[in-house]
């Protein structure tokens, strides 16, 4: 499943590279592979920092969980992922949620600005006659 450019590849990635993109490319969060696996939050963020790595067992359970071979997760060959997607691919979908995001920002800008003025004209209304 690697390509060419074998961005999970020995000299490309550690375990703890290749265990974080299976991990996220399976949907899944730290804490809820962790609660899978039953470890804590703060062993798997070890395993994905390469301060430690799992025993034998854990490793196989892991490797079903986010559907990759075992072989895989510890030296990058094998039955993997694909690369993540393309910078470029990316960006257009950044620039997309960019733009929606100033078009919303613009929206409560104008809703503000409404609220406000109604505020002011309910305490005008509100405001014992002088």
């Amino acid at each position: 499943m690697n390509d060419e450019t074998d961005w999970y590849g020995p000299d490309a990635a550690t375990f703890g590279d290749r265990l974080a993109g299976a991990r996220e490319a399976a949907g899944m969060s730290q804490s809820q592979i962790a609660r899978r696996l039953g470890v804590k939050k703060a062993t798997i963020a070890a395993w994905e920092n390469d301060l430690s790595e799992p025993r034998a067992n854990r490793l196989s359970m892991m490797a079903g969980m986010v559907n990759v071979s075992i072989v895989w997760l510890l030296t990058g060959e094998g039955e993997g992922m694909d690369a993540p997607l393309d910078a470029d691919d990316t960006n257009l979908d950044l620039a997309g949620a960019v733009a929606e995001l100033r078009a919303i920002r613009g929206e409560m800008r104008a809703s503000s600005e409404r609220a406000a003025r109604l505020e002011k004209k309910l305490r005008l209304m509100l405001e014992p006659a002088k």
